[in-house]
Parts: structure tokens; sequence; C-alpha cells
């Protein structure tokens, strides 16, 4: 069998591996150790190279602990090229032009914004990208955690980070601009998923015909037989939300027996764009629940990555996206790899694609030769609502182990399932309302899975306010 990863298994005598010397980008600065200098690449994108730059640059003081993580994406973006739909199998569905399109800036303090609501009692802000607050039990900034366990966890995680194999060039962006890393460590024993930690990331628009970027980063840590609940939640601040790149990281490990509830709602500005990495190990016995609600932001990126790292492990996801405006574009990018016995899983994906949207989903499913009695479910159903809007999808099972249950399906239709239609007008109720109502349900299937219900009940609301704005939409579609 494969070896547990060194994310799962850390003492606190655990001894970590010196960094190597931070890269840097500019051409005049100090120059790099000969090793390093022989194992780096040769410049291969000028876009790339000045994103780097400029984040290098607007990190003037983080934790020691990120320097393995940054020092090896720094190095890694050297020889990564901006990805294009045809340079590139991950995006051949999804145009990323748009961030192309402006100027990138970088926050230079934290905008001065009254702290959004929360029902919760423990709770995090980010503002665009810069840690502003935390509070509540087993929740630190990296940079206030004392010598100990929870420390030793995060430096030995973050370092393990460096050797992430599958990851891209926003993930190293984000390594390399994080300015600090929000650290849950739930010790071992302790219950706290009826009392959810609430992150929260505002972003804002700078204005001055720039994309404001910003590169927040979530580490959790639940340790043998713990359960902790996490509720991330990304919107734009005021009316309209503004122009804006967000590029968060969330990380999360889940040791042996332990239980991680993750609801994620993305409700960003309409004109900003969300590129997204989640990455979740989880070791013998543990569970792992994820729901997400997808509603905001012209370009809208996931890449949601789960390492099984033992046997017996529980994984269950359920994701909604709705494209409810012109040309958005959103894009779901999942990879759930089974490396050991008795593993089971279940995977949701809806779409909406209204307008002229675009919805992509690229699910795998790998389940390897010692992955033996896996039982492993994905499904996908699509919707589309205009004969302009578009949807890719591609369910994909690599199965190696002889000894499996794994099923896949796909459901893309242009319209409502006549009968039910019939169903609603047979009873007095009009074809325009029984529409209303399908979808909705359609939606609220995914959104009713939010097991918190103030945050369930938020977003079932806005998601039926989206889908009446989607109608109008739509109509201006047809018409142009």
């Amino acid at each position: 069998m494969l070896s547990p990863s060194p994310l799962c298994a850390v003492s606190c005598s655990t001894p970590l591996r010196a960094a190597p010397p931070f890269l840097r980008f500019r051409r005049s600065s100090a120059p790099v150790s000969a090793s390093l200098a022989r194992a780096a690449p040769a410049v291969s994108d000028d876009l790339v190279l000045r994103i780097a730059e400029q984040l290098e640059d607007s990190v003037t003081a983080s934790s020691p602990l990120l320097d393995p993580l940054r020092s090896a994406s720094a190095l890694s973006l050297l020889s990564t090229p901006w990805p294009t739909r045809r340079s590139n199998e991950a995006f051949r569905f999804t145009d990323i032009s748009y961030l192309r399109s402006l100027p990138i800036s970088l926050p230079s303090r934290e905008p001065a914004l009254p702290p959004p609501p929360s029902p919760f009692s423990s709770r995090v802000l980010f503002s665009d990208g810069i840690l502003v607050s935390t509070s509540g039990a087993h929740v630190s900034a990296l940079t206030d955690l004392p010598p100990g366990r929870a420390r030793d966890r995060a430096a030995a995680a973050l370092a393990a980070s460096a050797e992430f194999a599958h990851k891209d060039l926003f993930y190293d962006f984000n390594a390399v601009g994080a300015r600090d890393v929000v650290v849950v460590h739930v010790p071992e024993g302790v219950k706290m998923a009826d009392d959810p930690i609430h992150i929260m990331f505002t972003y804002t628009d700078c204005g001055a015909g720039s994309m404001l970027m910003s590169n927040p980063r979530v580490l959790v840590v639940a340790e043998k037989d713990a359960e902790v609940a996490i509720v991330e939640e990304h919107f734009g601040a005021g009316e309209e939300g503004g122009c804006y790149w967000a590029n968060p990281v969330a990380e999360i490990i889940i040791d042996e027996k332990a239980r991680v509830v993750h609801s994620y709602i993305q409700r960003q500005s309409f004109a900003a764009a969300h590129t997204k990495w989640t990455v979740i190990q989880q070791d013998t016995s543990s569970k792992y629940e994820f729901i997400e609600v997808s509603t905001g932001a012209k370009l809208n990126r996931h890449n949601l990555h789960i390492q099984q790292l033992g046997p017996e492990t529980e994984t269950e996801l359920s994701t909604l996206h709705l494209t409810s405006q012109n040309k958005q574009i959103h894009d779901l990018h999942s990879r759930l790899i089974l490396d050991h016995p008795r593993g089971f899983s279940r995977q949701l994906h809806k779409c909406i694609a209204c307008g002229a949207g675009n919805s992509i989903f690229d699910g795998n499913i790998k389940v390897n030769r010692y992955a033996q009695q896996t039982d492993a479910g994905q499904e996908t159903k699509c919707l589309i609502l205009s004969p302009k809007a578009l949807v890719n999808v591609k369910p994909n099972l690599q199965i190696i182990a002889d000894d499996v249950k794994c099923t896949h399906g796909a459901a893309i239709s242009g319209e409502l399932d006549p009968n039910e239609l019939f169903y609603f007008q047979a009873r007095g109720i009009n074809p325009e309302t029984a529409t209303d109502a399908l979808l909705y349900f359609f939606g609220a299937h995914v959104i009713k899975r939010i097991p918190y219900k103030p945050i369930n009940e938020k977003a079932l609301a806005q998601f039926k306010e989206l889908l009446a704005s989607s109608r109008q939409t739509t109509n201006e579609v047809l018409l142009s």
C-alpha cells in the first residue's frame, strides 16, 4: 500500500526541511544560489512573471512557515505558461481571457468597511485577501500561533503543500501572494460540528481601470475523532460589488475518524473573477461532506481535489452552479483519488445555464489498484434554458481495481419535464409559475443540504431572485 502523506501523521517533534532560498522574480535582485538556479527552468511567460513579481513585492512581512511553499511556487511560476483553450486540456472549454482584460493591482491596506453580520460565534473575516479578524475557539492567524501542536501541524502541512503535484498557476499565485493563513486546528476528540466556523471573504473594486487581485488562504486540521463545520462565504462589498479577482485556497486535513462538514457559497459580483482551489486529504474512516452553491462572478473556476489516504473513507459532494447573466462562465474541475479499500463516495453536480452563460463540469474519480470494494457514484444534471447557453460536462471514472461498485451518469436537457409541467397545470397553476417552481426545486435540492438555517435561507432567497432576473436575461438574448 501507499505510505500515508506527511500531512496526516505529524508529531510535535517532526523536523521540518529547511526552505530553499526565496526566488526573486526581478533580474536586478540578489542572485539565486547555484543549485536553485540550475533547477530553475527558463522564464516562459511574461504575463505570469509580471503578476508573480507584483505579488512578491506586495508581501512585505509574513510568517516564515510560509517560506517553503512560497519558494516552491515561485520556482514553479518561472516555467508556467498562461493557460489557453488550445494549449491546456484542463482549460479546453474555459475561456479565462477576461483575466487579461485589465491590468492587475494589489491591495495596499484593508478597506474601511463595517464587518458583515454573522449568525455564528466563531468567525473569520478577510477583506480583499487581508486577514482582518478572527474569533472563536481553535481559530488563529498563522502569525499568531504560539509554539505547540497547532503550530507544528500547520508548519508541516504548509511544507507538504510545496510538494502538491496537481497544482496550476492559480494555486502558485496564491502561495506567492498570501500574506497570512487562517488556521483552524481542532484537537483530538473535540466535537464542534453544531457550531460552525463562519469564514467570510469580502472583496471591493479599486477602480482606476484595474482589477484588484487578492489571495486569501485557509488551513483546516481536524485531528483524530474531531468534528468541525466550516461555512465559507465569498461576496462583493457594496451594491454592485465591482470588478476584482479573488484567488482563494482552502486546504483541509481530516485525520482518522474525523468529520468535516464544508458549506461553500460563492456570490461574487457579476463583474468579478473567482479562481479557487480546495484541497482535501482524508485519513482512515474519516468523513467529508461538501455543499457548494455558486451563482456569482463573470468567470468562476473551482478546482476541487480530494485524496484518500486510508481505507473506509466517506466523501459526499453536492454542487449547484447557476449562470444567470450573459457570458457568465462557471467551471468545476473535481478530482477524487481513491487509493485504499472500502472507500465510499457520492457526487451530485447540478447546473442551470441561462442567457448566453457557459457551464463546465469535469469530474474525475480515480479508483487505483488497492482501492478494492470501493463504492463510488457520480451524477450530473444540467438544464439549458436558452438556445445560446452552453454546457460542457465530462464525468470520468478511471478504474484500475477489479472489485468495485462504480456508477456515473449525465443528463442535459433543454426543457423541463412536460409531465411535471402538466401536473401543475392540471391543478390550475399557469405555465410560468409552474416553470418557476420546478426550477426553484431543481436548485433547492442542493441548497437545502446546507445544514445551517440562516445560510440555507439566505442562499435560497438569492437563488430565487436570480432565477427571476434570468428570465429577462434570456429574453434579451433571444431578441438580440
